[in-house]
């Protein structure tokens, strides 16, 4: 039978990091295997699942690369074909009727509890007989094995056993006649021809009940792979203070989807020495049994780490809508897919993150400098250098559109500087200060090539009217000057 996986989220929150792990873990395996992926919505809590959720949940897998080969199905729309399996093992012997108040099933766990015994329903209305019931409100249960054990070998953890007399007779249908979680997750796996179930170790305890029902209904049993659960630092469990947050934050600080997917898989599975993959690379690489079986730690400096080689080692083109993203919510324009290809290459080598680069162009994508760094133009801006720096401006200005190119712009800078006897960072930074408002930018030859004659003759002369102003504020004012225009 084919590989078949699938990611099943419940839609009460966004689409967490742990999450974002096991819906690319399902997705790779399948990859690597020739296999299919199904995307399904566990929708059965409808008080707390949303739409919002949903296509949170939707955005983040698309902003990943995760498509599946099937779906979004939900899990809500099967409910009548889940209760037609209830009843169909509650008609065979197989499950039965329960009147049990939650008032007298508090009590029960209770005692239990003041005896020293776990507390597990006690099958006191598995052997009523059904007739004596009549019309009360109950719930539907199903009748769990209570001698032998039941084991199965997972992919990830190796053999597990559990022994029957520790599972209870677990609730398949509830008193308003909706389905639960472990009825409608055994019918849809069935349904849907899963052969793999792919998730958190988490749900190994659901794992023997599951079995013991999808036996109980004649299904075939599905193969069953654990994940070890993501740790902080700290050792504890993810949580949002360690980074377990929606993967759409990731997007929002920065990340490249690349980068993630790269990391995600790292925590846990190795291939060698290679710490750096396409996603390519791991659709043909990943299998879910080289996985490690311990916890593994969540490290966003690692992370980051990771981000800032993707970024360098991204073909421009792979970038530009990543950028354009960014652009947008900063609320700059966005100058189109050639324009972008020309300054990313520039940026590359400088950035760790997207947002990062996207406010290091800024000064590419504005018309006029509003804000100057203040102690840039402390550190850098002098009397003596008003003379060099028209005299720069000037000889700029000689040059039209056709000689506006790198060794024009290069022999500019060199006649200035021998001329005034000058270093380069000392003419450098007053100009790039001028162009850009701070003291980052690409190489100064580049900055002037990447902003184009006319904003870079604007930009010098507007830094100049400005400079001289600030300078005559600082020595007329025991105040410090704000340099604004």
């Amino acid at each position: 039978m084919a590989l078949k996986t699938r990611f099943a989220p419940s839609p009460t929150g966004f689409l967490h990091i742990g999450g974002a792990r096991t819906a690319l873990f399902c997705h790779l395996h399948a990859r690597s295997h020739g296999g299919t992926t199904v995307l399904r919505i566990e929708d059965t809590d409808r008080q707390r699942s949303s739409q919002e959720a949903v296509d949170a949940i939707l955005e983040g897998m698309q902003w990943m690369g995760l498509t599946p080969d099937e779906g979004p199905f939900f899990q809500s729309a099967h409910q009548e074909r889940h209760l037609e399996e209830a009843h169909r093992l509650l008609a065979e012997g197989r499950a039965y009727r329960c009147i049990c108040s939650v008032e007298e099933l508090d009590a029960m766990r209770e005692e239990q509890r003041n005896q020293g015994i776990k507390p597990r329903y006690d099958g006191r209305c598995r052997d009523r007989d059904p007739a004596s019931l009549g019309s009360t409100p109950s719930v539907i249960r199903f009748k769990t094995p209570r001698t032998g054990e039941v084991a199965w070998d997972d992919m990830i953890q190796g053999t597990i056993r559990f022994d029957n007399n520790e599972l209870d007779d677990l609730v398949l249908v509830r008193s308003d006649h909706s389905p639960t979680y472990n009825l409608a997750v055994v019918v849809d796996d069935h349904d849907m021809g899963i052969t793999l179930v792919l998730r958190g170790e988490d749900h190994i305890s659901n794992t023997p009940r599951q079995i013991h029902l999808l036996e109980a209904l004649g299904y075939q049993r599905p193969q069953y792979a654990h994940m070890p659960l993501l740790h902080g630092a700290d050792g504890a469990k993810l949580s949002k203070r360690h980074g377990a947050v929606s993967v759409l934050h990731y997007r929002e600080s920065g990340f490249l989807p690349a980068a993630v997917n790269n990391y995600l898989v790292r925590l846990g599975w190795s291939h060698g020495d290679q710490e750096i993959f396409t996603m390519q690379e791991l659709e043909s690489l990943f299998d879910v049994r080289r996985l490690g079986r311990s916890a593994t730690i969540f490290n966003m400096e690692k992370l980051l780490w990771l981000n800032g080689q993707h970024i360098r080692a991204a073909k421009p083109d792979d970038l530009v809508s990543e950028l354009s993203w960014h652009l947008k919510r900063l609320g700059l324009p966005n100058p189109g897919h050639e324009r972008l290809l020309t300054i990313i290459p520039h940026f590359q080598e400088r950035c760790k993150t997207m947002v990062e680069m996207s406010e290091k162009c800024h000064f590419l994508l504005i018309d006029t400098i509003h804000h100057y760094d203040e102690e840039g133009v402390r550190r850098h801006v002098s009397p003596d250098l008003h003379l060099p720096l028209e005299n720069l401006c000037r000889r700029l200005e000689a040059l039209d559109e056709s000689t506006w190119d790198h060794p024009s712009i290069e022999h500019t800078f060199k006649s200035v500087l021998e001329e005034f006897q000058l270093k380069m960072g000392k003419l450098a930074q007053p100009v790039r200060l001028a162009l850009t408002g701070t003291t980052t930018s690409p190489g100064i030859h580049e900055t002037l090539l990447l902003l184009g004659r006319e904003k870079t003759i604007s930009r010098l002369k507007s830094g100049l009217i400005l400079f001289r102003n600030a300078l005559c504020v600082h020595a007329n004012s025991s105040g410090a000057p704000e340099f604004k225009v």
